[in-house]
């Protein structure tokens, strides 16, 4: 098991930050085939270690509604349990495949509010070896503009670390 980490523990440049985070995640998941279990894990390390990540989370792709994602693993105040594919920040990352960074989560067309306090979001889609989408990561804060380019980069690596690639 890793040691206990937070932001105190971490290095203060972010990108510097994700790379130490990535290698942990990685040494943590090593040999865990369970994907929820796998989607805790990254989504209590990453709510850990950046005190600005208001809500943390994952929703996975329904298997009876492929559609639809469902709330998974998260860490932060109540989800909204379902969203359509194509609706708010979500849906469009589910839908297009791409990920998006939303600074201003009020000016965007369609925005889901779970939680009204949430200022900005990045949204990863999260796809398996086979590049079949299985889930997003949705990260919001309660900051405005506090996800960049280099949130998406470091965010869509880890994904796809954890559960592309495979170990």
């Amino acid at each position: 098991m890793a040691e206990p980490f937070h932001d105190r523990t971490l290095p203060a440049d972010r990108g510097e930050r994700y790379a130490v985070l990535a290698q942990e995640m990685a040494s943590v998941l090593v040999g865990e085939p369970n994907i929820v279990a796998r989607m805790a894990t990254i989504t209590a390390m990453l709510a850990a270690s950046f005190p600005h990540f208001f809500w943390t989370g994952f929703y996975m792709v329904d298997p009876e509604r492929p559609d639809s994602l469902v709330i998974g693993p998260y860490q932060g105040t109540l989800g909204c349990l379902r969203i359509a594919f194509g609706r708010g920040v979500c849906g469009t990352a589910a839908m297009t495949g791409r990920t998006q960074i939303v600074p201003d989560v009020h000016a965007f067309p369609g925005h889901i509010a779970c939680d009204s306090r949430s200022a900005s979001e990045i949204v990863v889609p999260a796809f398996d070896g086979s590049g079949r989408l299985i889930a997003v990561l949705d990260v919001d804060s309660t900051m405005p503009a506090a996800f960049d380019e280099l949130d998406g980069r470091w965010l869509e690596a880890i994904l796809s670390a954890t559960f592309g690639a495979g170990d």
